[in-house]
């Protein structure tokens, strides 16, 4: 054979081999196979990663809506509370009973000591009227607002409490109750509470979210719902209730602020009510006569009243302008 036919030769079976190699030595030796079976596991493993990642995001999902709808009905019943919980939320240990005896004494007391002033039936019915039904409920709101005032003073640093006792590893129930026997009233008793009804087997989120029942303020209503949350869907509770705390004493910042920024509107609305009443009393002292006609005549009685109501109308409606809820 001559030399170029058996170069010929060998690059023609060097060239089938490597056709055989690449093609056929993948199917016998089972690297195709090989290849095939990581592909599918390369391509199924994100999606079976993915699909449980999707599964628990919507789950917390609907945890996170569960909460939020059980705390908008809530708040819905906070709104309109019965008698007994807003003597609660005025801290006054009163049963309904007694609250309706107290009531009915005062009305009695008012009537009686307008009608032997001589003020005659009708005046002293309308007083006992209003001494009966609007004193002790202008009372419980009074109450309850200073109560309110109280708690916001100190239910920052509750929250800071917590905030420091779970980074050093504290449980819960044990920031809770560090913060029943160290704070001071209404913050105590409010946490004391909570740590009771968790006591008889209500879950911390549910008895955390009560004390918007009992203390109808936002700041209540959002640390109800991080924990809430958190006892549902988990997360990172220190850092939770770290950005609520600094939303809280932002909040206080501002209230501050607002109040500050609108005592000039105040003062200059408590001036207007009070200028008629000082005016007729500087009047009724330098000349009596000239004024009595106001209350000795039927027309001057009918003014009287006329422009008491629109007094109290204007102070209303200053009353309304000047205050800001936020």
């Amino acid at each position: 054979m001559d030399p170029q036919t058996l170069a010929l030769f060998s690059m023609v079976t060097i060239a089938v081999g490597g056709v055989a190699w690449v093609f056929v030595y993948p199917i016998l030796s089972g690297e195709r196979t090989a290849e095939k079976r990581v592909e599918s596991v390369a391509r199924l493993d994100p999606v079976s990663r993915v699909a449980p990642q999707r599964g628990v995001q919507r789950s917390r999902r609907e945890q996170v809506e569960e909460s939020l709808k059980e705390l908008e009905v809530r708040q819905n019943k906070a709104k309109r509370p019965p008698l007994s919980i807003r003597i609660n939320q005025a801290g006054l240990s009163w049963t309904k009973r007694q609250f309706v005896l107290i009531s009915a004494a005062m009305g009695a007391a008012g009537f009686g000591a307008a009608f032997f002033l001589g003020a005659g039936p009708l005046p002293a019915l309308g007083l006992g009227f209003a001494a009966g039904l609007g004193a002790p409920r202008w009372l419980l709101a009074f109450l309850k607002k200073r109560r309110e005032t109280k708690f916001l003073e100190a239910f920052p640093d509750a929250v800071d409490v917590i905030v420091r006792g779970i980074k050093a590893g504290l449980p819960l129930l044990e920031c809770l109750r560090i913060i029943s026997n160290d704070s001071p009233e209404p913050v105590k008793s409010e946490f004391r509470t909570i740590i009771e009804t968790q006591t008889i087997g209500i879950p911390v989120g549910e008895a955390c979210g009560k004390l918007y029942e009992r203390l109808p303020l936002a700041e209540c209503n959002f640390f109800g719902i991080v924990i809430g949350i958190q006892q549902k869907s988990g997360g990172n509770l220190s850092e939770a209730l770290s950005n609520l705390s600094r939303v809280l004493r932002d909040r206080k910042k501002m209230k501050a602020k607002i109040q500050a920024m609108s005592m000039e509107a105040k003062a200059s609305a408590m001036i207007i009510a009070a200028l008629p009443i000082a005016v007729m009393l500087l009047v009724y002292i330098t000349s009596p006569d000239y004024i009595e006609l106001l209350w000795t005549h039927a027309m001057g009685r009918m003014m009287l009243v006329t422009c008491a109501i629109w007094m109290l109308m204007g102070t209303l409606v200053m009353r309304k302008m000047i205050n800001f809820d936020f």
